[in-house]
């Protein structure tokens, strides 16, 4: 019902500028029981050292939803688009048919940021950029979609996937409800704090797998910043 994977246990690579922790097999990490969850097949916790970051580089027939939590990160594509998304704030790409990204810390500071890939329903589609704010003040003490693809969340940055992107912050001592379906996949990383799902405790930066569950609650043990992707 849920799977706690530790931040000590997760695939690592340290490339000096970038310091990544994988959730899922990425790169030259490769773990067979931690490859994908349902939809979700990549959630990484990087540290981009400033002045440095990802050239140009091609993805298609992925959704990627950028969650900034120290920092800013810039943004340009092939299509145009340029953006500089700061701590608190999301973009999403959707690489459709074929899109050219560069992400890159020009701060003078460290970005740390969750890197999240979600496939989509179809492949192909017309590639885009797109990113706003949600101020972790309107998050309080609540779950808030910030990216999705399913019914009803029109104010979430679209994704083209059955899937959502949620965030929250919470108070020691405060605790919120999610429901969902017992068949789909969440997978909840709390960025900051100490929380309880359902009686398992994480510490920050751990993951937790959740299937077969029709709701679960989360307590914050310490004030807390919440990440769950939901997704089939």
């Amino acid at each position: 019902m849920i799977d706690i994977r530790p931040f000590s246990t997760l695939g690592a690579a340290n490339h000096g500028w970038l310091d990544a922790r994988h959730h899922f097999s990425f790169a030259s990490y490769h773990d067979p029981e931690r490859v994908h969850w349902g939809a979700l097949r990549v959630w990484n916790d990087d540290t981009i050292a400033p002045k440095s970051g990802f050239p140009a580089h091609p993805h298609s027939d992925m959704e990627i939803v950028t969650y900034v939590r120290e920092g800013a990160i810039t943004h340009r594509d092939s299509l145009g688009n340029e953006g500089r998304t700061e701590a608190g704030d999301v973009q999403v790409m959707s690489a459709g048919t074929g899109i050219q990204h560069s992400e890159f810390n020009l701060e003078d500071e460290e970005t740390r940021l969750f890197q999240i890939w979600i496939i989509p329903d179809a492949r192909g589609g017309e590639p885009g950029w797109g990113a706003r704010p949600f101020p972790k003040a309107d998050r309080a003490g609540q779950l808030v979609t910030l990216a999705s693809g399913m019914a009803g969340d029109d104010d979430a940055l679209p994704i083209r996937a059955n899937a959502r992107v949620l965030g929250a912050t919470l108070k020691a001592g405060e605790s919120v409800i999610y429901v969902t379906e017992a068949s789909r996949h969440a997978y909840l990383v709390p960025a900051t704090g100490r929380v309880k799902v359902d009686g398992e405790e994480l510490q920050a930066r751990d993951g937790a797998a959740i299937t077969g569950l029709a709701s679960f609650t989360i307590e914050a043990l310490e004030d807390s910043e919440i990440v769950v992707v939901d997704a089939a």
